[in-house]
């Protein structure tokens, strides 16, 4: 709901039914809103009006100020009652129709974004699209009601002409997207990891870490690839190649680390911003979304393992300990995200952005005592004066207030003060906690409590490997809980019929393709570190249900939506791994480990054709499809699996089994030959596994390359020989 209440009393409409958090946001603006549905598509037909789709989610910036600049304001609001049919759209629920129109949105400008407002014939053709608007003209940008009467103004008076427009734009962009992915076959491993490694070295900023200029998002698959590559180089012989495999690390590292000193984490609660709106990772744009969290998990999981940095270790635990906290529901799955914006006090006029997380330097002082408020000032970054750059505060709502990042490291503040490092150390973690005590206190920003598969399957994926790299049963546990917790509540029964999203005890739609895409891939990781293979079976399971409601089994690859979905005008394959990965770059790596795993070609062949369609992006763009080059590269290069057999309770199979998993081991799927049915169960898809057992009375380490193996090893020195440490 928006800040101020006065409107909240007076207006209430079709939106105030709903589950979404951002649909009740707008339950009572003096937009007679509907939820997109058939009842909304019947009333455009039956008035003969054109529908305005706006797009948004909970905890969207600029979705709040669009709302309070128009949505709340009664004259707009009766422009757009009166000539067209409004429609809301949560596209966090419904990334399908959100999908389809932003296509036709970037398609048609250049850009795109959210809100994202679009107008459309009754029958769901688009005619006319952006994103925000400004209430009133500016320079260079019309005004939404200007805007608004503009398009009615065509409406009545070129009708025909709109219908023809739109019918052609549709038919246009769909011929686009049937043809813009030219078939390869016969891609070069070695070219596709030298392009991949020139468009990312040519696009890092060497001064700050991380690639391109302001604004920066964090893109984690792309460091995750960068650590594949840096070991791929590191393989091949030349100097070159051992500079380069040095360099793509150096990135990664430099990164890394930027974001993680830097105002894009919250130093204080936990977890990390969505981006940094300039290029020193200083300040952010607040809101922290479960994907974000996820997939950084992720990437300093695998920084810690192959630099062994404690530092990468503590932020990982430090991003667990946040996703514990403040986004798990109590039954184990994982809420979407925490707004931007949120009240200063209790009494203010409205929300601002990051109040939740600001300071002014008085307050720190005043809860830390001058001196140790100025020793730890004077490591974070913040200034009497407030630390935000003009440029990084156009509205000015951050002006006199500081976002904390390690402006200056505690070593050098310890030699600034003439303390010691330890006695800083010490000043630092308390100010930390008093903070943390402080803010507990300040009005919350909004929470997103609804329950998204796709990004719950990264969660799963992130804290199985978080908890497997440190040894932590307990972060393990947390992933097996958000898994039984979507296998429990989030599927028509459970297990099956899998659904987008989870509120208050009702499922929203059903699942879309990178909804199945992202479970399995968590799924995958879930089993590998706890090595039971009821998650493994239940991958087994949605990906036959992925493939028959999304795959194109004539020409390859999978459709966002399913594919008999209605009131679908475009049919998209997406490729683009961007904020999150896409369903087709996921869905080959999945293909990929589960023939590694399970030993099927069936699986194989499907990854293949998806590598030929998108060949021509993989060989020309490799670095905008990581996720997709990671599955590649695993393909290619061969697929190493690992069977520990044995008891895996046994003080010896935990040394075997922490060993391995403490190390960045990309391309090595690992199994557990238990001498159980679950044994059983694997030796019917892998008939390898059949007759792997303990040595004796010890567990032993079965390390094969594509399914050839070497003799079995039983101690951890055996273990680094066979696989060549």
């Amino acid at each position: 709901m928006s800040d101020t209440t006065a409107t909240a009393h007076k207006f209430t409409n079709a939106l105030a039914k709903e589950r979404s958090p951002y649909l009740l946001q707008h339950a009572h603006n003096p937009v007679n809103w509907l939820p997109w549905g058939d009842a909304a598509f019947a009333k455009a037909k039956a008035e003969d009006k054109p529908i305005f789709l706006s797009s948004g989610y909970s905890t969207c910036h600029w979705c709040h100020v669009m709302e309070r600049e128009s949505f709340e304001n009664e004259e707009t609001a009766k422009l757009i009652n009166d000539h067209f049919i409004p429609i809301k759209v949560d596209r966090e629920e419904r990334p399908d129709v959100d999908l389809t129109y932003m296509t036709y949105v970037q398609a048609a400008s250049g850009h795109g974004g959210w809100p994202m407002s679009v107008f459309l014939t009754p029958e769901l053709k688009p005619f006319y699209g952006g994103t925000y608007y400004p209430p009133e003209n500016t320079p260079g940008r019309i005004g939404f009601k200007n805007l608004l009467t503009e398009l009615h103004k065509v409406w009545t008076e070129d009708r025909k002409g709109i219908d023809e427009r739109a019918a052609r734009s549709v038919e246009k962009l769909q011929d686009h997207l049937d043809n813009e992915n030219t078939a390869v076959t016969d891609i070069n491993h070695e070219t596709l990891v030298q392009k991949a490694y020139d468009d990312l070295s040519g696009s890092f900023d060497y001064h700050e870490g991380g690639f391109g200029g302001a604004p920066k998002f964090p893109r984690p698959t792309s460091l995750n690839m960068l650590m594949r590559i840096h070991r791929i180089l590191a393989e091949r012989k030349g100097e070159d190649r051992v500079s380069e495999s040095n360099w793509a690390m150096e990135m990664t590292v430099k990164t890394l680390r930027g974001m993680a000193n830097g105002g894009m984490r919250d130093h204080v609660g936990g977890g990390f911003h969505r981006y940094s709106v300039d290029a020193y990772w200083h300040i952010p744009h607040y809101e922290k979304m479960l994907y974000d969290q996820a997939q950084l998990l992720t990437a300093y999981v695998e920084g810690w393992q192959i630099t062994q940095t404690a530092f990468f270790e503590t932020i990982a635990r430090n991003t667990v300990a946040y996703l514990k906290r403040d986004l798990r529901h109590k039954d184990g799955g994982f809420f979407s995200a925490e707004d931007a914006d949120s009240l200063a006090t209790a009494d203010a006029a409205h929300k601002t952005e990051g109040a939740f997380y600001v300071w002014k330097a008085s307050e720190i002082d005043e809860l830390l005592g001058k001196d140790d408020g100025n020793i730890f000032r004077y490591a974070y970054g913040a200034r009497r004066d407030g630390n935000a750059r003009p440029e990084s505060d156009p509205q000015g709502e951050l002006k006199g207030l500081n976002t904390l990042y390690r402006a200056v490291s505690f070593k050098k503040t310890a030699e600034f003060f003439k303390k010691s490092p330890e006695e800083v150390q010490t000043i630092i973690d308390k100010g930390l906690s008093t903070l943390f005590e402080a803010r507990a206190k300040r009005p919350r920003p909004h929470l997103d409590d609804k329950i998204i598969a796709a990004w719950n399957g990264l969660a799963i994926s992130g804290l199985a490997r978080a908890g497997a790299a440190s040894g932590d049963a307990e972060t393990i546990t947390l992933a097996a809980e958000a898994a039984q917790f979507i296998h429990d509540q989030l599927c028509t029964t459970p297990g099956k019929g899998l659904h987008r999203s989870w509120r208050e005890g009702e499922r929203g739609p059903k699942a879309f393709a990178i909804d199945y895409a992202c479970l399995i891939h968590g799924l995958l990781d879930l089993y590998q570190a706890s090595f039971d293979v009821k998650w493994l079976q239940w991958a087994v399971e949605l990906q036959s249900e992925m493939d028959a409601l999304f795959l194109d089994t004539k020409n390859g690859g999978y459709y966002s939506v399913h594919t008999d979905m209605p009131n679908s005008v475009l049919r998209i394959k997406e490729d683009y791994d961007g904020a999150e990965p896409s369903p087709n770059s996921l869905a080959a790596l999945n293909l990929v480990r589960l023939s590694a795993l399970l030993a099927k070609d069936t699986w194989k062949q499907q990854a293949e054709k998806i590598f030929a369609l998108f060949g021509s992006t993989l060989q020309s763009s490799p670095s905008s499809v990581p996720v997709m080059a990671i599955a590649f590269d695993l393909h290619h290069r061969g697929k190493q699996q690992i069977v520990l057999a044995g008891d895996k309770t046994s003080p010896e199979f935990q040394k075997l089994a922490q060993h391995l998993r403490r190390q960045f081991l990309p391309n090595a799927a690992l199994l557990h030959a238990d001498g159980s049915e679950a044994q059983t169960w694997l030796a019917t898809h892998n008939e390898a596994l059949a007759g792997m057992k303990p040595v004796g009375d010890k567990p032993a380490a079965y390390v094969c390359q594509n399914f050839t193996c070497q003799a079995p090893v039983t101690t951890v020195e055996e273990l680094e020989k066979v696989m060549g440490k």
